[in-house]
């Protein structure tokens, strides 16, 4: 393990690292601050509601941008130099992020109603936020757009500056909707905050506007929607099924146990998301580049137990602090009224930590473009979650959905172990074959 700390040592904390630890700890507080507000003027009921909005707004905005954004970083960076195939790249993934945009705006404009009934129920007339959803839908796709190309130039300290600037812009708007509108403010707040940064990203637009003009129709290249479509589809099968499931099993929660109960799941997702952030941090800074480049079982493997045997232990003794300071972390994030929500922390940390144990070894799939295998495993792993959360909900309450989520992830590291059983278990040789 020492190369990884000698890594972010040498490389990612002098360029980037500090920068993004910055992004991450302003979004960390936003998120603390947003939940506490919510919690305070909205309550358990009105967090279950934006937690399906939330989900949703995921699933349509994976669409609308096809999922490009990994392919178009990765063949942007392997061709800045060169003119004709940087202009292919960039007209075949614009059009076609404008192509679904569209698409998707229009669908959502003008099926609002029955979106709303699927999402929010017919209890809740909030078709308006879908309406506004269709429409700010177009600029958060123009702004992953001009991110994605900022980041095959590896304009890093800038992305992460506007993040910064983004999230705190975000907050502040959030905060004040959800103050003056309760329940219509966050709501809201969910479906605008994403696409406000796309006001600060035209300054990266600018600085960058002489590619403008290469985006053009007659440069559409159809062998590049080809190179693109493996990273499209993979990003789209987590990024729209993934949200959708969650979505039904909150609805499941909602029709079984009420949505209160509803909303105390949600807050551990909330909970649960904000101490993972550094963790997917760190696995994105440094196991995507460095699986990508390792040709080897030996390496392979060297790299995935090391980080078991250094970084496990302190995310285990991290959890078990967490657990300790449940009484604590609920009354600072939430009210007196979430106090049930300390009840699911032991299956939630349970579950994480046998997730990060399956996400270091199933980055493997995106570095060496593990098609199949990464469809296969995700597919799997939403299957199991969805029908153990239905039976486990019917036998403990809403327990139930945090106990499938430790099930469903030990069974999805079951899945990646097989898979990846002769390169971390088998006779090692020099080549990476799996």
């Amino acid at each position: 393990m020492k190369r990884l700390f000698d890594y972010i040592n040498n490389k990612v904390l002098i360029k980037v690292a500090w920068l993004n630890s910055a992004t991450v700890i302003v979004k960390i507080i936003a998120g603390f601050l947003t939940t506490k507000f919510v919690a305070i003027f909205i309550g358990a009921e009105g967090l279950a509601l934006i937690g399906n909005l939330r989900n949703f707004l995921t699933a349509i905005q994976s669409f609308a941008t096809v999922g490009l954004y990994n392919g178009i970083v990765k063949f942007i960076g392997e061709f800045k130099n060169d003119t004709l195939k940087l202009s292919k790249i960039l007209s075949t993934s614009y059009y076609l992020g404008f192509v679904a945009t569209i698409l998707v705006s229009i669908l959502c404009y003008y099926n609002a109603k029955t979106i709303n009934d699927i999402i929010f129920s017919t209890q809740y007339d909030f078709a308006y936020v879908i309406k506004i959803t269709a429409l700010a839908i177009p600029f958060y796709s123009l702004n992953m757009f001009s991110f994605s190309i900022m980041n095959g130039f590896t304009k890093y300290k800038f992305l992460l500056i506007l993040n910064v600037i983004g999230q705190i812009l975000g907050l502040c708007v959030t905060l004040l909707l959800i103050w003056q509108n309760n329940i219509d403010g966050a709501l809201i707040s969910v479906v605008i905050a994403p696409s406000l940064i796309f006001l600060i990203t035209l300054v990266g637009i600018l600085n960058r506007r002489s590619l403008i003009p290469s985006i053009k129709v007659s440069n559409i290249d159809f062998n590049w929607m080809k190179k693109l479509s493996p990273y499209a589809i993979m990003a789209l099968v987590s990024g729209i099924t993934m949200p959708l499931i969650f979505i039904a099993i909150r609805n499941y929660i909602i029709d079984s146990e009420g949505m209160k109960a509803s909303g105390f799941w949600e807050a551990m997702n909330r909970i649960s998301s904000y101490y993972l952030m550094f963790l997917n941090s760190l696995m994105v800074l440094y196991f995507l580049p460095r699986f990508a480049e390792i040709d080897s079982k030996k390496e392979f493997r060297k790299e995935i137990f090391s980080f078991y045997k250094t970084i496990m232990p302190i995310v285990a003794l991290g959890f078990i602090v967490i657990y300790l300071l449940k009484p604590f972390i609920v009354a600072l994030l939430l009210t007196n009224e979430f106090e049930t929500v300390q009840d699911l922390f032991g299956w939630q940390l349970l579950g994480d930590f046998v997730k990060v144990l399956s996400v270091v070894i199933a980055y493997q799939f995106i570095a060496k473009k593990m098609f199949l295998h990464y469809i296969i495993t995700e597919i799997f792993l939403i299957i199991i979650l969805y029908f153990s959360s239905i039976y486990f909900i019917d036998m403990y309450g809403v327990k139930g959905a945090n106990i499938a989520h430790f099930v469903a992830y030990l069974l999805y590291f079951g899945m990646i172990l097989l898979i990846f059983s002769k390169s971390l278990f088998g006779v090692v040789s020099d080549k990476m074959k799996n």
